[in-house]
Order: structure tokens, then sequence, then C-alpha cells
């Protein structure tokens, strides 16, 4: 009899359940937020990417299955070559199980990953086998209900010290975004 050493189980533990998407949802739909492209949230994720020097910004609203990133900055090329010569596109739609938001919207706490392999929940997350991220910087949406509705996070492919200047910039850019998404039409958000 020989002796194999367990294999890793891609995918175990990687996206913690999401009791809180049915209100999440509801009050989404009641902001008209996470169902199409805002330009304003656009400019909004430009902005973040600029101050930060991440070539991936979002501001993500998530669904009961899905993210949706109604801002959305990235590169004009992908800096990530795969195997085959492509070059990975993040688009407006993802799977919940799909990157770090839905970590930082279970925890309702900003979240730093300077460099995801040194964390074994996250190194084998799809998001770093499909689009290369290595590093991810995000905090929470939370509205004045105390509901989590998505996240604000920049991502780099590769590691990045965030540290304390990152996580105030990050905590700072979603209070700034929950009182202009509070304070006004959605669609009418002043670009920055």
């Amino acid at each position: 009899m020989t002796y194999e050493p367990p294999r890793p189980v891609r995918g175990l533990l990687l996206t913690p359940e999401d009791t809180e998407a049915p209100v999440r949802v509801s009050r989404l739909r009641l902001l008209g937020l996470g169902q199409r492209p805002e330009p304003a949230l656009d400019a909004f994720a430009g902005h973040l990417a600029r101050v930060t020097g991440a070539p991936y910004a979002m501001v993500n609203f998530l669904g009961a299955d899905h993210q949706f990133f109604a801002g959305l900055c990235t590169p004009v090329t992908a800096p990530v070559l795969r195997e085959d010569g492509s070059r990975p596109q993040v688009g407006r739609v993802l799977p919940r199980d799909h990157g770090f938001c839905p970590h930082v919207v279970v925890r309702r706490r900003a979240l730093a990953l300077e460099d995801v392999s040194d964390y074994p929940r996250f190194a084998g997350n799809a998001a770093v086998d499909e689009f290369g991220m290595r590093s991810y910087l995000g905090a929470p949406l939370i509205d004045s209900t105390g509901t989590v509705l998505g996240t604000v996070c920049v991502a780099d492919v590769r590691p990045r010290p965030w540290g304390r200047p990152g996580l105030e910039t990050i905590k700072s850019a979603a209070a700034e975004l929950v009182a202009r998404l509070e304070g006004h039409d959605p669609h009418g958000l002043p670009p920055l």
C-alpha cells in the first residue's frame, strides 16, 4: 500500500456564504443600481485607479449569484499573457466565486491582500487563475440602512504593499461613494 498525500480541492471554502444577499438585491433595485454601467461610476473607478496606481479599479454591486461592475477601469491592454497568447479581459459581470469582493461584503470590512499567493484561501481563486490578479484592496459600500451594497476595489497583477495608506484611501473612497449614492440620483452623479 502506498501513501498519496491529499490533493488540494479547488474552490473549497473560497467564497463565503452570503445570507444578506436578498436584502442587498432589494436595496440595489430600490436605488436603481447594479443593472447597467454608470459613466459616473466608471469615472470614479478611473480616479481610484489613478490615485492608487493600480491597473484595475471597480465599483462592484453583488447580486445573489453574480457580481456587476457598474464602475470599471481596466488597462487598454491586459498586462497578463495567457499560455495561448491571448490576454484576459475583465468584463462587467463575474460569477460570485471570482475575486475577493464577496469576502469584503460578508466580512463588512476592508481587505488588503498584498500578495494573494501568501493566503491559501485566496491563492486558488478564479481571479488569480483567469486574470492573473496578485494583489487586491477593497472596502465595503455600507449605506445608511446598514446594507452592504457592494465594494470599491483595486487590483494588480503583481504584489503591492498597500499598507495603512492604501487601506485609508480605499475606506475613504467607499465612504465618499456611499454619500454620493445616497445623496443623488445615481445616474446624475457628478464625475470626479
